[in-house]
């Protein structure tokens, strides 16, 4: 609409060419700025915090992007047994394929899978609308399928997006999920740290992101998670916070909320 209008007006007043030029510049940078900013809501809906009903019952979300692994997600879910934690794990569409079992088990252990993606593309915020909702929709159906239940959440490889995202989720009817905080667990392998990122000034109502897939290793050697996560649900449990799926934080009136 505003290449429309600075056409017309060009037209009418050709002399303004450099103020029409100047307002198209501007407004692709506040786009791309959006898309380049996670947490941002500029280009539509997007949860940064769970809805303040689960905050004010002492709530925090776990979500576990980039798996099913099957070296790391099993010792993952061990854990977060041990802590009687639910998670939410973003799960790659391919991933899933490759280990069926693995994808099932996650829900069976009482978590849930969402979508991240078919292929978990370095290139996804550049897609057209047409590749996006191949590379949504492929993982939708794939997960559906897999795991007995479709997916209500979508999250971006690496939190990236474009304006064309937006019209795709609503169609799938998947609401985009960011998180609080987050550590860089794929490439920071020290578990002090990545504890530290998450845990620092913990709220009810964060939503914390790490990763199971493409984990940064420590100086051990072991996946970053596998130190990091007994830590955090600790931290967790001593501040009274229960962390829950995003899922069991939907406002029961409303499937799709903005926090």
């Amino acid at each position: 609409m505003l290449h429309a209008a600075a056409a017309a007006g060009l037209a009418w007043r050709p002399e303004a060419w450099p103020w029409a030029i100047g307002a198209l510049a501007a407004n692709h940078g506040m786009l791309t700025a959006a898309g380049l900013w996670p947490r941002s809501r500029l280009l539509g809906p997007n949860w940064t915090r769970l809805p303040p009903a689960a905050a004010a019952r002492g709530e925090i979300a776990l979500t576990i992007d980039d798996g099913p692994d099957p070296v790391v997600t099993p010792h993952v879910l061990d854990c977060l047994d041990r802590y009687d934690a639910r998670a939410t794990f973003f799960v790659i569409g391919r991933a899933a394929r490759r280990h069926p079992a693995l994808a099932r088990e996650i829900v069976a252990r009482g978590h849930t899978v969402e979508n991240h993606s078919e292929a978990h593309d370095k290139r996804f915020s550049l897609f057209g609308p047409r590749a996006l909702a191949h590379e949504i929709g492929t993982a939708q159906t794939t997960l559906a399928e897999l795991c007995g239940e479709t997916p209500r959440f979508f999250r971006a490889p690496a939190g990236l997006r474009n304006p064309f995202l937006e019209p795709v989720l609503a169609r799938l009817d998947l609401t985009l999920a960011a998180w609080t905080r987050r550590a860089f667990d794929t490439r920071n392998g020290d578990a002090g740290a990545v504890v530290a990122r998450l845990t620092g000034r913990l709220a009810a109502g964060d939503i914390l992101l790490l990763h199971d897939g493409n984990a940064a290793r420590s100086a051990r050697g072991t996946p970053v998670i596998l130190e990091a996560l007994p830590r955090v649900l600790a931290a967790c449990a001593e501040a009274g916070l229960r962390p829950v799926t995003l899922r069991a934080a939907l406002p029961t009136t409303d499937s799709s909320p903005l926090p």
